[in-house]
């Protein structure tokens, strides 16, 4: 029985060779399955020097969709169903309006109505006029509107419209806003940055937001941080707009021999590769490989030519693995100058001498099982 015994516990340490937890690939395996120039491997592996970090830096900004061709020169003071409107009429003569009233404002036929409500139709009611049609008219449309109603009952009548109320003129501003809701356009009130002061403004950082306007089926996206920064991006709406602040976290991710493993929010601005290993609490100095610390990305197809990369393009970009050595000083400068982008996933594998380490625990565990096996049978057998 002790010979069956040990024989098994032999059998489960050379399982165990093979099959020995990690926290990911090592070093050796990530070298293994790059392309090289005798074989199409799975990503590029690149060696991070401070001359490719400079390159990198100057790279083009990344290219982003765009609102400009969502600007719009439609009118903001178009009248339409629902809105209130105020209506005055003056009349030299005081003929009609005047009513033989002893008040200085009569005896002139000086009139402002009760506020007039454009119904279904598109029509407001005016005495004397009818029922006058304002709806896709501007207030001074309106006016000579309610003029031409009146000629041939009011002599030489003078008629103002205003917007007392707009609600026909307005846009719908939903997601991460701290105020969401319909928001009324005016002429010096109809740009998107407009509207989202309106709304209480954004709740998130902009470096972490998307504008979104919806119109007539077509949709228009641009991150906030643009439509802050570049006057072209600030449109000018147009009622009917469903504008829309979607919340895109910017994230990379952390795990290896590190003190601390984490999907790690990006700050606003640039993070390094130096700020990024200190915020997860830096390598495990009994675990890590310092001199293969590694950055996997998708890298924008014209950057990766601009290096030199051959590595084929996926539709997410171009598999890159970027190598730093840490062993040496100069590879702090050079992780104090590579920028973290949005989804990279730094990785720490672990030194041979700790895997080495981690193996001879596993022996021992298992000849001491094979020792406790041993001595239980002994005494069994006593």
């Amino acid at each position: 029985m002790t010979r069956t015994a040990a024989s098994l516990m032999i059998v489960a340490l050379l399982a165990g060779c093979s099959t020995l937890p990690r926290d990911g690939p090592s070093g050796m395996g990530v070298v293994k399955s790059a392309s090289t120039e005798q074989q199409q491997g799975d990503y590029a592996l690149v060696n991070l020097d401070f001359a490719l970090s400079e390159l990198l830096k100057a790279a083009p900004q990344r290219s982003f969709s765009t609102l400009a061709l969502a600007s719009s020169e439609a009118p903001t003071d178009v009248i339409g169903v629902g809105d209130t409107l105020a209506v005055s009429i003056f009349e030299p003569s005081g003929g009609l309006f005047g009513g033989g009233s002893s008040s200085r404002s009569s005896e002139s036929g000086n009139q402002t109505l009760p506020p007039l409500v454009v119904d279904r139709n598109g029509a407001v009611p005016v005495p004397f006029a009818g029922s006058v049609s304002v709806q896709g008219l501007t207030p001074a449309q309106a006016s000579a509107a309610v003029r031409r109603a009146l000629v041939g009952k009011v002599a030489n009548p003078q008629v103002i419209v205003t917007m007392a109320g707009n609600t026909s003129n307005a846009v719908t501003v939903l997601g991460e806003v701290r105020n969401p809701g319909r928001q009324p356009l005016a002429a010096n009130n109809d740009r998107i940055l407009d509207v989202i002061a309106a709304a209480g403004g954004s709740s998130r950082s902009v470096y972490d937001v998307t504008v979104r306007i919806q119109r007539g089926g077509q949709t228009y996206s641009a991150p906030m941080s643009i439509v802050t920064t570049e006057f072209n991006e600030n449109v000018r709406l147009q009622r009917g707009d469903q504008v829309n602040l979607v919340y895109q976290p910017r994230r990379f991710s952390s795990f290896g021999a590190f003190n601390a493993v984490a999907r790690t929010d990006l700050p606003p601005g640039p993070l390094t590769l130096a700020e990024a290993l200190s915020g997860v609490g830096g390598l495990d100095s009994n675990l890590a490989d310092a001199k293969s610390v590694l950055v996997f990305r998708f890298e924008r197809p014209e950057v990766a030519q601009a290096l030199g990369i051959q590595q084929p393009a996926t539709p997410r970009g171009v598999p890159v693995v970027y190598r730093l050595n840490l062993n040496e000083g100069s590879g702090f400068f050079i992780a104090s100058n590579f920028q973290i982008e949005p989804d990279d996933i730094i990785y720490a594998p672990r030194a041979g001498a700790a895997e080495a380490r981690k193996f001879f625990e596993f022996v021992q565990s298992v000849t001491r099982v094979v020792y406790d096996v041993s001595v239980t049978s002994a005494i069994n057998v006593d």
